[in-house]
């Protein structure tokens, strides 16, 4: 009996069913993505016109980003307590648009219906910080796959939610919001007291390796059968209960998971004393000991007086050269030579509070490159209907499946990637990133170019390159800035998100488009104009738009300007990401290259 209670809390405290109770929830999470589906129902019900139901995204998107109030909570209160906070919002801010779309309470006027919109939106905030800050502190050596794997999950959540809704699908259309409201409300309720930090550095096993090779490989599979379970329910009218079957199978998928907590409650031991011993107290000492005790004094001239070509030299002999000069400063020092000072602040690679690591260039970069790269991908999945229309395709629910698909492929890869850079070779982890906004400026071209295909290679591009930079920008911000306040700066830099999507959408790729589409519009008018009755009725010239029909864009050149300069500030971003590669090497050589053989 004993031996049973020991293995149960072993199994409760086991930081993989940490992880695995995170997936769940990060599987409920994407809340935002859904807005697509649910956004006709509103507009319908209450009467909205474009520009209002607009209003609603911007609320949605301020909503899905503005996460610093999260970030504070997780750093005050337990963990349940910050997810908690989240389904409450989520609960009353949809709860109370289920009400309203139904006819059951009174309508709101539209500054209200933001209000709700965004406060139900930003509940996901909350189960974004408890589900990376937790993860993250219980694997500080695995933080990019950790982080691919959560922010991927995120990104599937609306492929997953809308295969749970076909199953249950109501008569009216309001049904999707209520499952919104109660749907992941439901889920934080049940997994609100497992998430948490467990004290994860200390249950290292040789196994984590297949462990996380296992999760890749549920990942992989996972992503094949939403799509193609997506492609047989677009092409093939099916019966419902293949519907309920179908959701089954996504059920058995989800939880399939749960084996790795399980086998290892099960099946392993009490380690050894050496094992033990080898591992760290906290995870905020590894940095420390790769720069030293926090209590050596620290130079302002030793910096001056290396140069950058120690910076260069191979571990063993950067540090011997850095000790001779420390002791020619010491000796210094005390002949009266030199003034001694103590550096303010942490170095890279400690635990920085928010508004130290604002005033730190490492962070700036990491944001605007953010911003250029996420950014513009972000610009492409909020137009793809539109760019895939202008090319001719009428089947535009495809290209936004499929580049949900790549979004979650992209950030399951972009953390095992990235993790082979660092963990292998100690380089830098924005290098990953890099790569990704190359991927994406190709992408960008193709969708400019508008070739036969364009659209489905410009998709594949774009969502793996978009899907990446959340699996590397918050692992390389636990890195450079520490853990102690990560959900804090995660938070800040989701920020760059919307604001990428306000000038790249918002300004640029709408006013562009609103452009080239009057030209078309005052073309056919001339072309009207000019033709007489009996060759208009011959040749089918449709006529211009009316005073209230929106104008439509034809062609690639709706595009073309807008993903060309997306194109280049992807290159920008480029340049940046291996701007922050040249000034963080050394951090990233003292994290991991003492690790290598």
């Amino acid at each position: 009996m004993i031996r049973l209670r020991e293995r149960l809390v072993g199994f409760f405290n086991n930081r993989w069913l940490v992880f695995v109770a995170a997936m769940w929830i990060q599987s409920t999470a994407g809340i935002g993505y859904l807005f697509g589906s649910i956004s006709p129902v509103i507009k319908s019900s209450l009467n909205y016109n474009q520009r209002q139901l607009a209003s609603l995204g911007v609320a949605k998107d301020l909503g899905d980003s503005v996460g610093f109030i999260a970030g504070t909570m997780i750093e005050i209160f337990p963990v349940w307590g910050t997810l908690l906070v989240g389904a409450v919002q989520n609960l009353i801010g949809y709860g109370w648009v289920w009400l309203i779309v139904t006819g059951r309470v009174a309508a709101l006027p539209l500054w209200a219906m933001c209000i709700l919109i965004f406060v139900g939106t930003n509940g996901e905030t909350y189960f974004n910080t408890a589900a990376l800050v937790s993860c993250v502190q219980n694997f500080p050596k695995s933080r990019g796959p950790v982080v691919g794997i959560l922010k991927g999950f995120a990104g599937l959540s609306g492929a997953i939610l809308t295969q749970i809704y076909a199953m249950v699908k109501s008569p009216d259309n309001a049904g999707l919001i209520f499952m919104v409201a109660v749907g992941p409300t439901m889920v934080i309720i049940a997994l609100m007291f497992i998430v948490r930090p467990v004290g994860g550095h200390r249950q290292i096993q040789p196994s984590d390796g297949s462990s996380f090779t296992f999760i890749y490989s549920v990942c992989l599979l996972l992503a094949a059968y939403l799509m193609g379970v997506m492609l047989v329910e677009d092409l093939v009218d099916l019966d419902h209960m293949v519907f309920i079957i179908f959701t089954v199978v996504l059920f058995l998928l989800l939880l399939v998971p749960i084996a790795i907590p399980l086998k290892l409650s099960l099946s392993s031991g009490q380690r050894s004393s050496i094992e033990e011993n080898l591992l760290p107290e906290t995870p905020k000492q590894e940095p420390e000991k790769s720069f030293g005790s926090s209590s050596e004094v620290i130079f302002s001239e030793l910096e001056d007086e290396k140069g950058s070509d120690v910076d260069l030299l191979p571990s063993i002999e950067r540090q011997k050269r850095i000790a001779q000069l420390q002791a020619k400063l010491f000796q210094a020092a005390a002949d009266g030579a030199v003034r001694v000072k103590r550096r303010k602040g942490p170095r890279r690679g400690e635990d920085f509070t928010m508004m130290q690591a604002l005033i730190k260039a490492d962070l700036w970069l990491i944001f605007f490159s953010l911003l250029l790269g996420s950014g513009s991908g972000l610009t492409v999945i909020d137009n793809l209907g539109q760019m895939s229309q202008s090319l001719g395709y009428d089947n535009t629910h495809i290209f936004v499946s499929l580049i949900s698909i790549w979004n979650f492929l992209g950030r399951v890869g972009g953390g095992y990637f990235s993790e082979i850079i660092v963990r292998d070779y100690a380089y830098p982890r924005p290098v990953a990133m890099a790569v990704a906004q190359a991927v994406m400026a190709v992408g960008h071209f193709f969708f400019a170019m508008g070739w036969p295909g364009a659209m489905h290679v410009g998709t594949l591009l774009i969502g793996l390159g978009y899907g990446a930079h959340w699996a590397i920008v918050p692992a390389a911000a636990s890195e450079l800035f520490g853990l102690k306040n990560f959900g804090a700066l995660y938070n800040f830099l989701t920020l760059a998100n919307p604001g990428g999507s306000l000038i790249f959408s918002g300004l640029i790729a709408s006013s562009i488009y609103d452009h080239e589409a009057e030209k078309q519009s005052h073309h056919r008018q001339h072309l009207q104009q000019n033709l007489t009755p009996m060759l208009r009725k011959i040749l089918d010239v449709a006529p211009g738009p009316g005073a209230e029909e929106p104008l439509k864009c034809v062609g690639a050149i709706c595009y073309f300007l807008s993903s060309m300069i997306m194109c280049g500030l992807c290159i920008i971003a480029v340049v940046l990401s291996m701007i922050l590669v040249r000034r963080t090497k050394i951090v990233y050589t003292n994290l991991y290259g003492k690790s290598r053989p």
